[in-house]
Order: structure tokens, then sequence, then C-alpha cells
């Protein structure tokens, strides 16, 4: 003990900057859902949202982002409830929801089940009767006739332009976001229009909120490498699907093929800088209530669209519902309450997200395998590839058509011995493998760690502790072990003086690998140490919490 402590007091000496976290930190493996909090559930409010936490957190889902969740203006309202995006003060909640308790609350809870929450900012515009037009009308851009005005080249008649040349906005806004990461400790910020908002005002904001969270995650809803130069951490992949056009809906409507999506997909590795997040979607607000629901859009190609979203170089997104077979446009303006009930597809993301997590070949950015295209004899109408990282591998192959197709798969890139990760079915590729694909048909397989045999209880399973990642950590990390066999095991996390801190498994589990999430919200700096035991084997690693 004596020389962990001795360990422990040096590199708390050192500069906090030395163990910076970023969002890669505890994002690598996540993928992202958008919470419609006014039609989620007939109250509408936070706290009835929170009834559904455990069964997103069972979804697998890793990051929540919340629509705006700020009172909303009553000059010129849309509708009997207003936008979301009609802010009337960025300091306070939309009565409709709750009030900062219960926000806060929310937050507490969602933090508590390894999940992260980031708000969705409205910078560019304020609702016509926010209180900056009595006390600072400067702020804002002006027409012809010097009235306040909604902004250029849209029709967004309930909200005004704000002009971000003056100094005292960019601090006013700035320091609004500050609050809510101080006060309630959210995880990051979708930024709405963010293009209408200059990019150096981005960039100073950026650097004063890193310098507040090192690992704060910034999404800008807009698209191109430049916002990742500024300083943002994922961007919208508009061009394979978003305001009703885009690489996805050509293919679905029969005049693009496997050739352009491959094209985009290679130009998302060339153009955008390897650290960067792409964030690839089937639906979300704008699309589901101005363009159409994914059935609409696509029609019996949209859950394979979903698969090829949640298994490419990118993050994946689900709007509220979609696991539920969302199949109707939610009202904008009004309340519209979501249908909940038993749906295939909460299976379908269900699979997809934990193999996210779990396969390292499909983690985001660097963390992840980059997508190699693997030929079949229909390149033009079919898309296979494989993603590898550290051993692990994701086969993917699908049928990009509305008509049966049949393949073989070229070359051998793809041999290896795979398991169907919705069927759990045992597959080996090699230079004989062909399918027969329904029309817009799919597989996804994960390797196996066997090499030759075809049986999952044979694989050369051994018994070891993975060290934690990402270490050091805030707050949270993730913890890997294998077991050579079934058996009872135990796995806790102690501090320095040996306490017993927290019991993360205690169960019997089969053979093979297994990944367990350890939250350290509520704990501070320093050192821990976490213990497999399994039967009468033992191994503990050290692993470091810096705040």
């Amino acid at each position: 003990m004596k020389k962990i402590s001795t360990f422990l007091i040096l590199t708390l000496a050192l500069p906090a900057l030395l163990f910076a976290q970023t969002h890669h930190d505890w994002s690598y493996n996540l993928s992202i859902y958008e919470v419609n909090v006014r039609q989620y559930t007939e109250e509408g409010t936070f706290a009835a949202f929170e009834e559904h936490l455990d069964r997103l957190e069972d979804l697998g889902v890793g990051i929540l982002w919340l629509m705006p969740i700020h009172p909303i203006g009553e000059e010129n309202r849309l509708g009997s409830l207003g936008s979301y995006y009609s802010v009337k003060d960025f300091f306070d909640i939309n009565p409709e929801f709750g009030d900062l308790e219960d926000f806060g609350h929310l937050v507490e809870q969602i933090h508590e089940r390894g999940m992260y929450v980031i708000l969705d900012w409205v910078a560019n515009h304020t609702a016509w009767d926010h209180p900056l037009t009595e006390t600072n009308p400067e702020w804002y851009e002006l027409d012809n006739n010097g009235n306040f005005m909604p902004p250029p080249g849209t029709n967004w008649s309930d909200v005004i332009q704000l002009d971000f040349s003056e100094p005292g906005l960019r601090e006013y806004m700035t320091n609004a976001m500050k609050f809510w990461v101080e006060e309630f400790n959210i995880d990051g910020f979708r930024y709405d229009a963010a293009g209408y908002v200059p990019m150096d005002y981005w960039e100073e904001a950026i650097e004063e909120l890193r310098d507040l969270k090192p690992d704060i995650f910034l999404l800008a809803e807009d698209n191109g490498p430049e916002w990742h130069e500024a300083g943002f951490d994922m961007s919208f992949g508009w061009d394979m699907y978003g305001f009703g056009h885009g690489v996805l809906i050509n293919i679905a409507e029969g005049t693009n093929s496997a050739a352009h999506l491959n094209t985009y997909l290679d130009g998302q590795i060339n153009n955008y800088p390897s650290d960067a997040y792409r964030m690839y979607f089937t639906s979300n607000h704008d699309e589901n209530s101005w363009y159409g629901t994914t059935e609409e859009l696509f029609g019996d190609a949209a859950e394979v669209f979903a698969v090829l979203t949640a298994t490419v170089h990118g993050m994946p997104l689900i709007y509220s519902g979609q696991e539920a077979g969302l199949d109707k446009r939610l009202a904008f303006f009004n309340k519209d309450e979501i249908e909940w009930r038993d749906h295939p597809k909460a299976d379908l993301y269900r699979t997809l997200f934990h193999l996210k997590r779990d396969n390292q070949a499909l983690w985001n950015g660097e963390a992840g395998g980059i997508r190699q295209r693997v030929s079949t004899s229909l390149n033009a109408s079919t898309y296979a590839y494989l993603r590898e990282k550290n051993g692990d591998r994701v086969f993917v192959a699908m049928n990009l058509t509305d008509q049966e197709r049949s393949i073989t798969l070229n070359g051998d890139r793809h041999y290896g011995t795979y398991r169907d990760v919705f069927s759990d079915e045992i597959i080996q590729l090699d230079e004989n493998t062909s399918f027969t694909f329904a029309p817009w048909d799919y597989v996804v397989y994960e390797g196996t760690d066997s090499g030759v045999s075809t049986e999952p209880e044979n694989r050369p399973y051994r018994f070891s502790l993975d060290q934690n990642y990402p270490n050091p950590f805030n707050p949270s990390t993730q913890i890997s072990f294998e077991l050579d066999r079934y058996e009872h095991v135990n796995l806790s996390v102690y501090d320095v003086l040996g306490r017993q801190i927290q019991v993360l498994v205690s169960d019997d589990l089969r053979a093979g690998k297994h990944t367990v999430r350890f939250d350290a919200s509520r704990l501070s700096s320093g050192v821990y140490i976490y213990v497999l035991q399994a039967g009468n084997q033992r191994i503990s690693r050290t692993m470091m919490l810096v705040k």
C-alpha cells in the first residue's frame, strides 16, 4: 500500500492538464438518442421521462440529446404550445417540463445509469418576447426599416436573429452555456442552426467551454470538415440523409446505387480528421415532422438503412419512438404523444447498440476500425464491408435494391468464423461463401475467437482481466474480462486503503468475454483497484480517476 499511496501523491501533484480528459475517453463506443420531452409521455415532463431511463439503458443508449428545455416565447407563437426553438429565457426551464430542480434530478438519474446528456442550444435567435429585446435591443439584427427580423433566408416567423458582432452578446451567450455546465454538470451541447452564427464566435466559445470542462461534447448541426477544424466533436452527416435528400433516399428511390454509397463513405474518411465523429441517422425531429416517417421516406429500405447507419464509421442517432416503430409525423407545435408499444425494432437497435459498445471494430473515430469494402459479384446493387480493430471484427452485407439478389464474395478479406448477431448462428466465410438476399435484406456478423471451431462452446477462452479503458478516466470507464469456464464471478472496486467501494458484478457467468462500466461520478480523484475473483482464480489491476 505504501507504493500505491506514494504514486497517488506524486500523480496528484502533477499539473492537472497532464491528465486532462477529452470526450473520446467516454464517447468512443456510444450511440446518441434524441429526446422529444413534450411528446414522450402523456405528462410531457422530466419526471415522466425518467420512467423510461432504465429501458433506454437496456437499449444501449449512450448519449441523450434533449431538445431545447427553455421557456417558449408567446409573441408570434406557432400552434398552441410553440416551437422548442423559440427561446424566451436561456437560464430557465420550460414549465411544461418541470423546474430547475426537476432537471437537476433528471441529469443525476441519467449519470447514475452511466449515460450522458447534451442540451440542444439555440444560439442564433430568440423569441420575439425575450427580455433581451428590452434590455439589449442592440444585440439583434434589424431589417431595412429598423425592426427585428427572423433569421435571413428562413420562414421562421416566431423568432428573431441575434447579432454576434456585438461583444456583449458573445459574452452573454457563452456565460449562459457555462451556467448549465457549472450548475448541472451536463456533458455537452447540440448547436441548432450552427451556420447562422459566425465561426469565430464558436472558436472563442469552444475554448472557454473546454477550459471549464475539458471532456465536453459539442455537436454542430451542420456539415463539413470546417466544423471540426473549429473545435466541434461531431457534425451532421446531412449528405447521407437529411432535409429530404441524400444518398439513402436516392437509393430507396432507385436513382443511386451501392457505388454512390461507397463514394460518399470514402469521402467521409478522406475529407474529415481521423478523430472527427460524423452522425448518421434515418430520422430526427426535423425529418419526422417535416419530411416524413422512415417508412414514408424509405419504404422497405428503412431497416437496412438503420443497420448501415449503426455500423459504418460514425455515431448512429435514433429519434424518440423509432425503437417502437414510430409511424406518424409528430406535430411540432402541439401535443402529439408517441405511441409506445412492443416492436421488433427495439431488438434491432438493442443488438446494434450493444454490439457497438462491446466490439472495438465499431467504435467511434480513431478508436474504431476503418471500413473496408468487400467486393461482391453484384457490386452495383449489393454492399459488403468489414471493420476490424485489435482483433475484433464485424462483417456486414446488404442488398440495396427492391429485388432478390444472389451474390458471391470476392477476394479473401472476409475469411473467418463469425456469429450472426441476430440469430447467434455460427457462420464460416471463405472462398465458397454466397448469399441470396430478399429485397433490402442484410446480415451482420461478429468475428469469434475460435479461428476454426464452429461450436461456440469450444472457443479457447482464458481467465483474464483487461486494463480499464480509458485510463485515466472521468467519470466512467469500461472494464473487460474473460472467463475460461462457467463460474460465479465477483468484480469489485477498492480504494488504496483496501476499503470496498462498489461491487460491479456478483453473478454466475458463462465462459467468454464480458464488459461492465464503472461510474465514479460520486468519487474523488485518486487511484482505485479493481479485483476479479472467479473460484480460486484472482486478478487485480489499478486505475486512476482524475476530475
